[in-house]
């Protein structure tokens, strides 16, 4: 089965943020057919949002998977239901837990009413953005251009490295 490279944003902004975003990473070295390549470190960044929340803790990572971009999401929606991740339909960007989206998925475009990749807010969220670029370097984004391309481009919000993460790779 075909191995591809795929960028996963991580954030949420209730309760230990820190502490879940790193779990969550380590849980994502657990998915079937799936190693991690990579690790950003954890930003804090201000929520992009009109509802009152805490700032967020963000990351991504670099896996390789054998599994098909519908059967990551599904793990993915796992991972955050065991961090007790409640979706409201009718508050987009409510404070969470913690949010696990795919942002690329190899070369892949995909837009159906469950996953859109590359992931359609990309462009527009630094906080994907910078970590994304401290792991990838300039990488280029057909449709949309480069990283530093897309960084200069997004929306200016507050965003801070706030550490680098032991690589969970280096622990397997």
């Amino acid at each position: 089965m075909p191995v591809e490279e795929v960028f996963i944003g991580i954030g949420g902004n209730m309760g230990d943020s820190s502490n879940i975003v790193i779990q969550a990473i380590d849980c994502l070295t657990k998915l079937t057919n799936t190693r991690m390549k990579a690790q950003s470190s954890l930003y804090l960044s201000e929520p992009v949002s009109e509802i009152p929340q805490n700032d967020y803790v963000n990351a991504v990572v670099l896996v390789e998977t054998s599994l098909q971009p519908l059967e990551l999401l599904l793990e993915l929606q796992a991972i955050e239901h065991a961090f007790y991740r409640y979706r409201d339909p009718n508050l987009k960007w409510a404070p969470r837990t913690l949010d696990l989206d795919i942002i690329l998925f190899g070369s892949r475009s995909l837009n159906d009413s469950h996953l859109k990749i590359p992931h359609p807010e990309m462009q527009n969220r630094l906080f994907v953005l910078e970590p994304l670029f401290e792991i990838s370097g300039d990488l280029y984004i057909p449709g949309l251009g480069s990283l530093k391309y897309l960084i200069d481009k997004a929306p200016a919000i507050e965003i801070n490295a706030l550490s680098t993460i032991s690589n969970s790779a280096d622990r397997k």
